[in-house]
């Protein structure tokens, strides 16, 4: 469940600074603005899977643009299509990938190969558009390295949960429109290659944390 991040160019413009994130001096990690939306229903979300980015829309007007890191090629490849969210857990753990607990021993294993209790590895705003995938939280690394879900920094991943809802549009394609426009050079987190948290933390309540400060913000 670890993941790796990259160093990020900066924008031209000072709409794209501000839709980027481009916050902080050059190496760390973008903080992106997302807008809130006038009409929540009528907000759609498109995956590009070749750039690795992902674009919340309002009709053409973008609420947030994000690097994200989508499914390695072969059998965990991320699908693409049209889908629409159909579930929502802020605190969502993996059923797949995770820890057994034994007393004070805590052992990383996949689920069904290990003893104990298991405890499944946290995917916080978790985002359900297909059985089994979905948008969380996770490190975002500059190359496909998930299972097939999309991994979103944290940073970002409270911010897309907040603006998505059950029934909000999923386009997942290889390109979108957006790539030569408002997804030009957006940057992409650094921190992707950093030490996972103990493992003590990662299977407690202690591997979510909320938030600081305003979400969204109005435009």
């Amino acid at each position: 469940m670890k993941t790796p991040r990259f160093l990020f160019a900066a924008v031209s413009t000072l709409a794209l600074t501000l839709l980027s994130g481009c916050v902080g001096p050059l190496g760390s990690n973008p903080n992106p603005v997302a807008y809130k939306p006038h009409n929540p229903n009528n907000v759609r979300v498109k995956v590009s899977l070749s750039t690795q980015q992902v674009y919340v829309l309002e009709g053409d007007r973008p609420l947030l643009v994000a690097a994200t890191c989508v499914g390695k090629p072969g059998g965990t490849h991320t699908p693409c299509g049209d889908f629409k969210v159909f579930s929502k857990i802020a605190h969502k753990r993996s059923g797949s990938y995770g820890f057994y607990k034994n007393g004070s021993q805590i052992v990383e294993a996949q689920a069904g190969h290990g003893s104990g209790t298991y405890i499944g590895y946290p995917m916080a705003y978790w985002v359900e558009f297909s059985t089994g995938y979905g948008f969380h939280e996770g490190f975002v690394s500059p190359v496909p390295r998930t299972h097939g879900c999309l991994r979103l920094h944290p940073n970002v991943a409270p911010k897309f949960y907040a603006l998505v809802h059950e029934g909000t549009p999923v386009n997942i394609a290889q390109t979108q429109p957006e790539d030569q426009t408002i997804g030009r050079n957006v940057p992409r987190p650094v921190d992707y290659n950093e030490p996972d948290r103990p493992a003590g933390i990662l299977c407690s309540e202690a591997a979510f944390t909320a938030p600081s400060g305003p979400l969204l913000i109005e435009q």
